[in-house]
């Protein structure tokens, strides 16, 4: 049984996601679970999260859930905008919702690679740091 989509492809965070993840190197992007993924042999980053046990709240709809490293992830708890999603935060994934007036495209770029650089084979690393 496959998911609805959640999300609509023109939305404008979305496009601006798309831009900063698939300019990383041997990047791509599929749906799963009705949200758009973006991997290289591992997924690094979701467009759009839920909090666990609300399958069918929008507060984390426009959000990215990414992988901090694990020396951040405590830091990042430290801040509101941060949240622990249902499913992936068991494995030490945050989700930081992008449909804030205060969104830091600068930052959600960083945490995009880190989590790239968290997840990607060695020789992708190795061609983002030649870059």
């Amino acid at each position: 049984m496959s998911h609805p989509p959640r999300y609509r492809d023109d939305d404008p965070l979305l496009m601006r996601l798309r831009e900063i993840a698939l300019a990383l190197p041997g990047a791509d992007e599929k749906i799963s679970h009705g949200r758009p993924t973006f991997f290289t042999t591992k997924v690094f980053a979701i467009f759009g999260g839920v909090i666990k046990g609300d399958h069918q709240g929008t507060a984390l709809a426009r959000g990215l859930v990414f992988l901090p490293g694990s020396d951040e992830r405590e830091a990042l708890l430290q801040d509101e905008r941060f949240v622990v999603p249902g499913y992936e935060g068991a494995y030490g994934w945050l989700c930081l919702p992008l449909d804030r007036a205060d969104t830091d495209w600068a930052e959600v770029a960083e945490l995009v690679e880190e989590s790239y650089r968290r997840t990607a084979p060695a020789k992708r690393i190795a061609e983002l740091d030649f870059r």
